[in-house]
């Protein structure tokens, strides 16, 4: 792939890595319950706020500037992820002053166990490659028709990837979200992802339109290496 400069790459590079670092510290530690019209009783992370935002710009990157680029910027996302969680665990794990007496709360909010840091950093890397894999293939497949087609498809793929992994390996079995409630979990964390990628959608349009005219790029990867490891990019 030939070297170019872009822009606005970078910018909606940091804007992907600051919602994703955002999704993963701030969001985790609630568990919020709501009734919605129609669906019920909807329990959920509260980080659902933000991590499908992140979708919205992994079908940005793909849709404009290929696989390959937004390969690269998973890459970055994950390593943002890593350090963020491994910085977050060096803070919980230092002694505390004695007259400070928030420690408790301050490991509730940011002391996220070994095992749900590594289940979060597994599903965003899988849920991420899916989600560009297929966007990617679909705008082949469709020569580059039907957007909404293919950003809500590569979405239901990519977040049912990511809520199949995420909650097994993060929860089962540990008693913090009973074993039996695991699937309504899994199933409102999925609902309420791809809708918002269903309501971004109009969003999507105009951010891809524009930027397809700002950096006059509209790549199809007909030739790329599609494997998640490569560097090339």
């Amino acid at each position: 792939m030939p070297t170019r400069h872009y822009k606005y790459y970078d910018w909606v590079m940091v804007a992907f890595v600051t919602l994703l670092v955002c999704s993963n510290l701030i969001g985790p530690a609630k568990i919020a319950q709501i009734d919605a019209p129609l669906l019920g009783t909807l329990t959920f992370g509260a980080g659902v706020l933000f991590f499908p935002i992140s979708y919205v710009f992994g079908d940005v990157l793909t849709e404009v500037y290929g696989y390959a680029r937004s390969r690269r910027v998973i890459w970055t996302g994950f390593v943002a992820l890593a350090f963020a969680s491994l910085m977050a665990a060096v803070v919980v794990a230092l002694p505390p002053a004695p007259f400070w007496h928030n420690q408790d709360a301050y490991e509730i909010a940011f002391g996220s166990a070994w095992r749900v840091s590594l289940a979060s950093l597994i599903a965003f890397c899988c849920g991420e490659f899916v989600n560009s894999f297929v966007l990617a293939k679909m705008k082949v497949w469709m020569d580059g028709r039907r957007l909404w087609m293919r950003t809500i498809g590569s979405t239901i793929c990519g977040e049912g990837v990511d809520s199949l992994l995420f909650y097994p390996l993060a929860f089962w079995g540990t008693g913090i979200i009973p074993d039996d409630r695991l699937p309504a979990v899994m199933l409102a964390q999925f609902l309420a992802k791809v809708s918002v990628e269903v309501v971004f959608t109009p969003f999507t349009y105009r951010i891809v339109g524009w930027l397809k005219r700002a950096e006059n790029e509209d790549y199809y990867d007909r030739d790329t290496d599609f494997s998640p490891f490569s560097i090339r990019g």
